[in-house]
């Protein structure tokens, strides 16, 4: 037998070797979360330095895998902000839940490809149930369709592409030629921004995108929003989708999103909910109250990877017409394995090749049940009130009247936000954000973390007194 040649050996190692190697990446990934905690949030990193070393790897001779792990492992505890340490109280980006990562593993390892259900009927099937039970859980009327997207940004575009398609069939053939008049959507001025990238990769046009202004405390104003739709068609505008916030990015706000399906019913709009993270706190029974409205949404989107603390890419678009979201990413190959087109997911997405994301999600959602993901939930909203209360007794104003787990508030000394939050990030200890709510410099902090305990919570507070004086 001829000897096994060296690419082979690294591609696809034996056995044992395989099994060393593997139990070399665990032991690295458990001795990083392991001491984490004891970790600066934000390591001072010299980017000259940084691209040098890199620069320094030429890739022309290999390198063994155990070597470049260790190389790796120890590059990331110094050279990135650690969002997983739990005194992390930035954007929300969790660390990721051991199921989860569980996972990732599986689907690295198996790599189905979720283009057509004939080659991965029992993940495309999976994801299909965690689909219509993350839909249950939200209250939204059954059927549920969907599927993953790579996050919140493909789910809001996978939405106006859908709202752009209901309302004008010549979309689908002519774009925007098709439509009479400019069409348009409607979001709150404290929403995530992202609508202009997606207006834009849409053919729409940045300018297509109506910010409508905030009651005080941060909220769409659904007067406004009726006149400016209204206004709109006046002007010879299409107006086509109107979008709901379930949890504002920097201030967690909740939209009136009765008031919003309301208006969207009387203006014969397309109604799209993004809960990116929000949308979690349906698996709270203290929560859910406050997302009532989002069972009238023709489209939710939900970001897994974000308060339900799956690993990165694990977003989701949900919608109520099946027909619809087929319209929108019909398409017929010559190439492709003949099946059911109403199955297949090329053929409702905006994906060709898919990843098996919702294991991800199928997984920790099995291990923990709703009721776990509730406690867990609970656990991150009763620290942030923790929070709130310390903020007060220590002459700090909250500003923001949200029941989730963000904080935006101000000093009463005149303390200027932004150098308040450098100076606690350049110390390591935790990490903040300065921002703006409703026109307002403000610190921010946010609960995101499933490790945060009551000790990382008082820690924040002596630091945040230490940064302002």
């Amino acid at each position: 037998m001829a000897d096994r040649p060296a690419w082979l050996d690294v591609v696809a190692p034996s056995g044992a070797v395989r099994q060393r190697l593997l139990a070399g990446v665990i032991e690295r990934l458990q001795l990083y979360l392991d001491h984490r905690a004891d970790l600066p949030v934000a390591p001072a990193v010299d980017a000259d330095a940084l691209r040098a070393a890199l620069a320094a790897e030429d890739f022309r001779d290999p390198r063994p895998l155990g070597e470049l792990v260790a190389a790796v492992a120890v590059a990331l505890e110094h050279g990135m902000v650690h969002t997983g340490h739990p005194r992390y109280f930035g954007l929300f980006n969790p660390p990721s839940c051991f199921p989860g990562q569980v996972a990732d593993l599986i689907t690295a390892v198996i790599n189905p490809q979720l283009a057509v259900w004939s080659h991965a009927a029992v993940p495309v099937e999976i994801e299909r149930r965690v689909i219509e039970e993350m839909g249950d859980a939200l209250g939204l009327p059954p059927p549920v369709f969907g599927h993953f997207t790579t996050g919140g940004a493909e789910a809001n575009f996978t939405a106006l592409l859908l709202a752009l398609t209901r309302a004008e069939p010549r979309f689908a053939s002519e774009g925007v030629r098709g439509y009479a008049g400019q069409p348009m959507l409607y979001a709150s001025a404290e929403s995530h921004l992202a609508w202009f990238k997606i207006a834009h990769q849409s053919g729409l046009g940045r300018a297509a995108v109506r910010l409508v202004t905030t009651d005080e405390a941060g909220r769409i104003n659904p007067v406004r929003l009726d006149e400016a739709i209204t206004a709109d068609r006046q002007a010879g505008h299409i107006p086509v989708m109107i979008v709901g916030t379930a949890g504002t990015t920097t201030a967690g706000m909740i939209d009136p999103l009765p008031d919003i399906a309301a208006v969207a019913q009387a203006q014969r709009l397309h109604f799209h909910v993004d809960a990116a993270w929000g949308g979690a706190a349906a698996f709270s029974p203290a929560l859910h109250p406050y997302l009532v409205g989002i069972e009238q949404a023709d489209s939710v989107t939900v970001d897994a990877h974000k308060w339900l603390s799956v690993p990165m890419g694990a977003g989701m678009l949900l919608c109520r017409d099946a027909d619809a979201l087929r319209e929108t990413f019909q398409v017929t190959t010559g190439y492709m394995p003949q099946g059911s087109e109403a199955d297949d997911p090329y053929c409702h997405s905006l994906q060709w090749s898919r990843r098996f994301a919702g294991l991800k999600l199928y997984l920790s959602l099995a291990a923990l049940g709703r009721s776990g993901y509730g406690e867990m939930i609970d656990h991150m909203t009763g620290l942030a009130e923790l929070l709130r209360n310390g903020l007060r007794q220590r002459a700090w104003t909250v500003r923001n009247p949200t029941p989730l787990p963000v904080i935006c508030f101000t000093g009463n000394r005149g303390d200027d936000p932004a150098t308040v939050a450098a100076r606690l990030q350049t110390a390591g200890g935790a990490w903040i954000s300065a921002a703006k709510y409703v026109g307002r410099p403000v610190l921010r902090a946010c609960i995101t973390s499933f490790e945060t305990t009551e000790d990382d919570v008082m820690r924040l507070l002596d630091l945040l007194d230490e940064a302002r004086r």
